[in-house]
């Protein structure tokens, strides 16, 4: 048996659209079978192909779209069953029609079975059944291009769209980590913002402290009284204001003559003592014009009312007071009382204490009072660890334990103030350059392991 050469299957763009006319090959060695079909499909509108054996129609298949197949069984060389089959081979997708006769049964059913034959049409033919047969056929044949275009489209159509949501989703991850960074940037730029703004409020306290005469008040009321904001449960905000306002709050007293500002409180005579009354409202006054330090101003202004209502400037009383007001009012008296700026003598950290209980619910909230003197105890407790270190043993990471002041009192370093490689730097080079022997009290816990928290202060 001869080797056939089979036809390449077409590309679908050989097979065209919709609008093409349909196109049957028929195959059949009697070429009066060819004529006859050719006429019965030419009135249909039917393309017609013809060849006159198996070999010259799988020639016709390489050069020609063919959407249906009409083949003789009886062929020589290769009867129709094998042609059929080998046309499925080529291309499934051509409908496949078998004209034979009642003694071929046998044979027709064999070619069914191997070339799945769609339709077999016995010999001789009706017209009509023969064209219905083959409309049907192209019919279903163009419903399945149909369905496989369609297929197609949407196949093409969902990796569109899918690498539109891939581009999408890219583009919505590179905008979301520009935004993040932006962000970033902004809480950044307003996180500077903010530490250089509380970095020039803590230099404006410290140059109030250079024209008074009471070094380091406003510093160490404000570390009592943010210690005592936080454990009463005041929010991040409330205690930051708390904190400003206990720098600020005599920030009214910066206009004071000079005569004022040595003298104690209690020895102001009748001018003295009204001036002194006011200088809570000129305190607030000043910061009102600040955004930020609304809450601040308003502490300032209150910061002398009594729990009892006998306070100035507005005779405020219980809760009509902010409790910012009333964890500074008590924080600046007592440490008033154990500096001798409220009254002509200086008590003893006891003897304020006592004093400080004794004004609980008159002068001061209880509450605060009782969260106070806490507070007072464990600073107190915690200082007993300073360790006192020579500038030139200084060394980054170290905590300031407590406040470095300048010769007239101002606060150049705040207690707490974490020492970077810079400063440590700065520190060092003005002690050498000025030719003192400057030391620091540092927290314990922030020294390296070659400098023992028993070892001897450094002058």
């Amino acid at each position: 048996m001869s080797t056939i050469e089979l036809p390449e299957p077409l590309s679908p763009e050989v097979i065209g659209g919709p609008s093409d006319l349909p196109t049957v090959l028929t195959v059949d060695d009697e070429p009066s079978v060819l004529s006859a079909l050719r006429r019965v499909f030419r009135t249909q509108g039917i393309r017609t192909l013809q060849a006159s054996s198996a070999a010259e129609g799988l020639q016709l298949l390489k050069s020609h779209r063919v959407d249906l197949v009409i083949s003789d069984m009886r062929m020589p060389e290769m009867d129709g069953a094998r042609f059929l089959e080998l046309v499925k081979l080529h291309d499934e997708r051509i409908v496949r029609v078998l004209l034979t006769g009642y003694a071929d049964m046998a044979s027709t059913i064999a070619a069914i079975n191997q070339g799945a034959i769609h339709r077999y049409i016995a010999k001789p033919w009706d017209d009509n059944e023969l064209v219905l047969v083959v409309r049907e056929a192209l019919a279903r044949r163009r419903l399945e291009q149909q369905n496989a275009e369609l297929t197609e489209l949407t196949q093409r159509q969902n990796e569109q769209l899918q690498h539109a949501n891939q581009t999408l989703e890219s583009r919505v991850v590179a905008r979301t980590a520009e935004l993040e960074q932006i962000n970033g940037m902004l809480d950044a730029a307003y996180e500077d913002l903010d530490n250089t703004f509380v970095l020039a409020v803590n230099v404006f306290s410290s140059l109030m402290e250079m024209r008074g005469s009471h070094p380091g008040h406003a510093r160490r009321v404000a570390d009592l009284s943010r210690e005592t904001a936080k454990r009463l449960g005041l929010s991040d905000r409330e205690v930051r204001d708390v904190t400003l306002a206990a720098l600020v709050h005599d920030i009214g007293t910066i206009g004071f003559p000079d005569t004022m500002l040595g003298k104690a409180v209690s020895t102001y005579n009748a001018d003295e003592r009204q001036r002194y009354r006011r200088h809570t409202i000129e305190g607030e006054t000043a910061l009102m014009a600040l955004t930020q330090l609304q809450g601040v101003a308003k502490i300032v202004r209150q910061h002398h009312e009594r729990i009892d209502g006998k306070g100035f400037p507005d005779g405020l009383s219980g809760a009509e007071i902010t409790m910012g007001a009333r964890i500074v009012a008590a924080a600046s008296d007592v440490d008033e009382m154990i500096h001798g700026t409220m009254g002509e003598l200086k008590l003893s950290m006891d003897r304020a204490h006592g004093m400080l209980k004794g004004g609980a619910g008159t002068h001061y909230d209880q509450a605060v009072v009782a969260t106070l003197l806490q507070v007072a105890d464990d600073l107190a407790a915690a200082a007993k660890n300073d360790v006192q270190i020579a500038a030139h043993e200084l060394r980054p990471g170290m905590v300031l334990a407590r406040a470095v002041l300048s010769a007239k009192g101002a606060t150049l370093l705040a207690a707490g103030y974490v020492f970077d490689e810079r400063v440590v730097k700065q520190v060092t080079a003005f002690a050498s350059r000025e030719g003192i022997r400057l030391s620091l009290w540092v927290q314990s816990a922030s020294l390296p392991t070659a400098i023992k928290p028993t070892e001897s202060p450094r002058g």
